[in-house]
């Protein structure tokens, strides 16, 4: 077996051999080609060399140099939107071709009670609401239950409930494991953990240590917004700080914990501060290798509190998209959010740098609070076919990004035959 990229049929010993359009990859490389970066040189279009203005950053790439901060406000800030684009998709085509990557999983968004109040937050409810809620562990698994058989993935996050300890959240994840151990637990944001350390008094490497050894997988990495506290202290004022955020994202990986990682953007933000929450993150895998993913979404307007938001437009959302795949040299993954950005715009993402679509989803509640009128019913043959539609190869994937599978629809049920005229049926 190789020691990194992708194992195909050819280069598994025959105890390991897998079908051919199915195989799987290290952590670390989480399906990457293996030399992408010799990759990377043969995909930059010839006519950004020459760019009077990209044309260093396209040198810088084709040398496998790190972009650096100037670079990164050059790209946010270029007149010339098309190249930066295609610089984007140079760089995910070298890492992936043309496959673009889902999987099978259910958002169940525990509470919407919560103890703090931010400001962009459409979601979140006091105690006393007529439509705060909070599902017990039964509710949680009934919820879970129809669609177990047809996911490897429930995605858990929710607000900052005021009686859940630590407790709560042990005996939900040891229940879903018990009640479906194929089902991988992605739950809880930084703040979600850092709330839960606080009430059950405990460091917050004891909280994950405990949450791990009761089925939590995976952080699926929400909270990040812009990790800038100047940002923070005007849009979530409350929440853990930017150090507090990169910190437990640290501890996880410390822990074998994978995260993902986020940014909000289109509130108040500036381009500088884009950049540096994007190196910031760069910084942090360059240490521990423990980011998947890294999801940028643009700030959604209602229903929300801040109307001083600047609001993101299509464009810069794919700007946005194409300057994190650059920037972030480090992190396999960039993700196409359509729970957020739409079916649509989420297409046109996978020919800027975008290589994932997140999966199928089932429900959601957090981005449909704030206006998201993206469908919650498509299944996986729907999903690959948004995927062909954008001229890519629709890849399945599992969770923690080792094992995929090249998406074939299942054959067509047959026809009923029609009796001749005549004809004895038997």
């Amino acid at each position: 077996m190789q020691s990194g990229g992708l194992i195909r049929e050819n280069d598994c010993r025959p105890d390991e051999r897998v079908a051919s359009d199915s195989w799987v990859s290290t952590p670390a490389e989480a399906g990457c080609s293996e030399g992408w970066q010799e990759n990377l040189e043969k995909s930059i279009p010839m006519s950004l060399r020459d760019h009077p203005r990209l044309g260093r950053i396209s040198t810088a790439l084709d040398s496998n140099e790190r972009l650096t901060r100037n670079d990164g406000l050059l790209l946010m800030q270029d007149p010339d939107l098309p190249s930066v684009l295609a610089l984007g998709e140079a760089s995910k085509r070298a890492r992936y071709g043309s496959e673009v990557f889902f999987n099978s999983n259910l958002h169940i968004n525990q509470t919407n009670v919560c103890v703090l109040a931010c400001t962009f937050c459409a979601f979140r409810r006091g105690p006393a609401a007529s439509d705060a809620y909070a599902l017990d562990i039964d509710e949680y698994l009934t919820r879970l239950a129809p669609y177990a058989q047809h996911v490897d993935e429930v995605h858990t996050v929710g607000g900052l409930h005021p009686e859940w300890t630590i407790d709560h959240y042990e005996v939900l994840f040891k229940s879903i494991k018990q009640e479906f151990p194929h089902v991988t637990v992605k739950a809880l944001t930084a703040v979600e953990i850092k709330h839960l350390a606080d009430i059950s008094d405990l460091t917050i490497a004891q909280t994950l240590e405990r949450l791990r050894d009761s089925g939590l997988d995976i952080l699926p990495g929400g909270g990040a917004e812009i990790l800038s506290d100047e940002v923070r202290d005007v849009i979530c004022r409350g929440k853990e700080s930017s150090a507090e955020y990169l910190a437990i994202h640290r501890t996880a990986h410390e822990l074998n914990i994978p995260t993902n990682c986020t940014m909000l953007f289109g509130t108040i933000e500036t381009a500088s501060q884009r950049v540096d929450h994007l190196l910031s993150l760069r910084e942090l895998q360059d240490d521990t290798g423990g980011f998947q993913c890294f999801v940028p979404y643009p700030f959604l307007p209602d229903h929300t509190r801040l109307p001083q938001a600047q609001l993101a437009s299509a464009n810069e959302v794919l700007r946005v998209i194409a300057v994190s795949r650059l920037l972030l040299d480090n992190i396999p993954h960039i993700k196409a959010y359509r729970m957020n950005i739409g079916d649509r715009l989420a297409q046109l993402a996978l020919n800027c740098g975008a290589d994932d679509i997140d999966g199928t989803v089932g429900h959601e509640e957090i981005m449909h609070s704030a206006g998201s009128t993206t469908s919650l019913d498509d299944g996986r043959s729907e999903l690959a076919r948004l995927v062909k539609d954008a001229g890519c190869t629709p890849v399945q994937r599992d969770s923690l990004y080792t094992h995929f599978r090249r998406y074939q629809d299942p054959p067509a049920p047959g026809r009923p035959q029609l009796p001749v005229a005549g004809q004895v049926v038997s």
